[in-house]
């Protein structure tokens, strides 16, 4: 991680301030007597989260005019600069209560990921997630086709022992969904003999599918460090021809280090 200038301290202090801050106003005793305060604090960092996103987008702008400005709003952290005031703003112009209030305060914790902006690990992840972009959205694809096709089989093979629990497909995706990802609560499970035998099946499945999607991201997070090393060995050779060091052992090493 480089070095951080005054400004990119000054935010990574509001980040993790704020992280703490709604911890804390969770606390319901806690929010009954400083709620106002709570409120004015997220109202101050939102003003200085929103001067920062709009920064970035003008730097964007800057460098490579239009072109920059649009390929930082869609990276990664310009979606995430953006969903961590986003809801804010939604709050204001349209008054929502109830569940959707709290997912909406749920993207807070979005700000969260802005504290590894300057962190080389995570860039590498997520250029190593680009890489592999296609074979992740077949992937994806991949499982919602599965998810369907469980639900509905066992809709079929358990409604009529458990209507309340297999009441409908869509009941019954949810069976599907924790059965796949290999997480099984307990809360609903087959009892039918029949149940009993698809859900084995799909547990194996499921194992598949976890597998083969951890695999392309694994192998490829492999292939980018791979490719880093490779170029820090180049630029090391660079630096001892400019040197002009009869370094043949040396380099030598290193190849072997590096292979």
């Amino acid at each position: 991680m480089k070095a951080l200038n005054s400004f990119d301290k000054f935010i990574y202090l509001l980040i993790t301030a704020n992280v703490i801050a709604m911890i804390l106003d969770s606390h319901q005793f806690i929010h009954e007597a400083y709620g106002d305060l709570f409120y004015q604090f997220e109202f101050a960092s939102i003003v200085i989260f929103s001067f920062e996103y709009l920064f970035r987008v003008y730097s964007a702008y800057k460098q490579q005019k239009f072109k920059g400005a649009i390929n930082y709003i869609f990276s990664f952290f310009g979606l995430i600069d953006l969903f961590s005031i986003l809801p804010f703003y939604l709050n204001q112009f349209v008054k929502v209560y109830g569940r959707f209030l709290r997912i909406l305060r749920l993207f807070r914790l979005t700000r969260i990921f802005k504290l590894g902006r300057e962190s080389k690990s995570l860039k590498l992840f997520v250029k190593a997630l680009s890489a592999v972009k296609g074979e992740l959205k077949f992937t994806l694809f991949l499982s919602v086709l599965t998810i369907l096709f469980s639900a509905s089989a066992i809709y079929y093979l358990e409604n009529e022992a458990q209507p309340e629990k297999f009441s409908s497909i869509t009941e019954s995706i949810w069976w599907a969904t924790v059965s796949l990802a290999t997480v099984g609560y307990g809360d609903v499970y087959p009892i039918t003999v029949g149940g009993k035998i698809f859900a084995s099946i799909i547990s194996l499945v499921g194992i598949g599918v976890v597998a083969i999607t951890t695999g392309i991201i694994s192998a490829s997070f492999v292939e980018e460090i791979i490719a880093q090393n490779r170029k820090r060995l180049i630029e090391y050779h660079l630096h001892l021809d400019n040197l002009n060091l009869d370094s043949f052992y040396l380099r030598k090493y290193f190849l072997l280090s590096f292979h």
